[in-house]
């Protein structure tokens, strides 16, 4: 484990953790073992980040965040205050089902932002760009770009790099990054 990175006194740090270079944790925060964290990441004050967890760099995980066994931030993730990732499908207290078997797969993107009290049910991709809106419940995959609101969460457009809506004109839109075209409901960019 590389020493160029803060941990503040009050949380904790399991054995078996990676922790990149510049990368701060804040207060009373919990990293589990098994779990890589990236370069230049911010892990906000009361974060649990669970066993086995793959974080990308320069990913920012606001305060109040669980990122449970199952769950992969790519690169530039953005996780708003309070927002909630889950694991399993169908919890019961009765039945338990512990392990790293029952937990289904949750992927974040690269760059996808995750507002402030968003619900991500386990097993979903959400793609590239993604914008999710606060207090959004995400049941099913994100497109890439896509911007969704609502519960259960409903597709209201589309975003450039930089988290913009963009306002289509006979579907295509062109900014200082790309060039964007629409081709039956899925985007198509060109980088520049």
């Amino acid at each position: 484990m590389s020493n160029n990175f803060f941990v503040h006194e009050s949380s904790y740090v399991d054995n078996n953790v990676i922790i990149g270079d510049e990368t701060k944790i804040w207060h009373f925060s919990h990293i589990q073992s098994g779990t890589s964290i990236g370069k230049c990441c911010s892990v906000g004050q009361n974060v649990n980040i669970g066993n086995n967890v793959k974080i990308g760099n320069n990913v920012k995980i606001q305060n109040n965040v669980s990122v449970y066994e199952g769950v992969e931030l790519e690169d530039y993730v953005f996780c708003g205050p309070s927002m909630v990732f889950t694991n399993i499908k169908i919890p019961r207290s009765e039945f338990p089902q512990r392990g790293s078997k029952y937990y289904l797969k949750t992927l974040v993107k690269k760059s996808a932002s995750i507002g402030a009290n968003a619900t991500i049910v386990c097993g979903v991709t959400i793609g590239e760009y993604a914008f999710i809106g606060g207090g959004t419940l995400i049941n099913k995959d994100v497109k890439p770009h896509a911007l969704m609101v609502g519960v259960p969460a409903k597709q209201i457009g589309w975003v450039d790099f930089k988290g913009k809506k963009i306002n289509f004109l006979n579907n295509e839109f062109e900014d200082e990054i790309a060039y964007y075209k629409l081709f039956d409901d899925n985007i198509k960019i060109i980088k520049k």
